[in-house]
């Protein structure tokens, strides 16, 4: 029961932890306008080849619908993240690519990333390193995996 109650808390009380302090650091880092699911656009957009930046396949990669996705496109936009220009032989299509000041802002968010890993790593041996790894990676399988939940 009790490994039960600390994955709860990982699941939920961490997790929202962990996306307050991801906002506090965008805001800090020079980016207060930025939402960390926004972050999570520019940074989908960024790694994305220009054969697969159409807003359907980004919208598939973040899991959101097409209409959460145009939403975030334009603000972002809006906001000089992210530019939107038609596909020129099918108009239908709409092409997101990340502007130099988005590019700036995901350099930023992987930074921040990885300097959140190092400081957890740091407080573990290398032995809870690797069990956490793979157990994090089992947890990850599980909820990638579509099926009853």
């Amino acid at each position: 029961m009790e490994q039960e109650s600390i994955l709860n808390r990982f699941l939920v009380e961490i997790f929202h932890e962990l996306l307050r302090r991801e906002d506090e650091a965008i805001a800090a880092g020079g980016y207060p306008e930025l939402s960390s699911r926004e972050m999570d656009v520019i940074k989908t957009v960024c790694a994305a080849s220009d054969q697969e930046n159409s807003s359907r396949e980004i919208a598939q990669r973040l899991r959101i619908t097409a209409g959460t996705l145009s939403a975030a496109a334009k603000a972002l936009e809006r906001k000089g993240y992210l530019r939107r220009r038609r596909d020129h032989q099918d108009k239908r299509i709409v092409h997101l690519e990340a502007t130099d000041a988005g590019r700036q802002a995901n350099a930023f968010h992987e930074e921040f990333h990885r300097r959140m890993i190092h400081s957890v790593l740091e407080q573990l041996s290398p032995e809870e390193a690797h069990a956490f790894a793979k157990a994090l990676e089992t947890i990850a399988a599980f909820f990638q995996n579509p099926g009853p939940g």
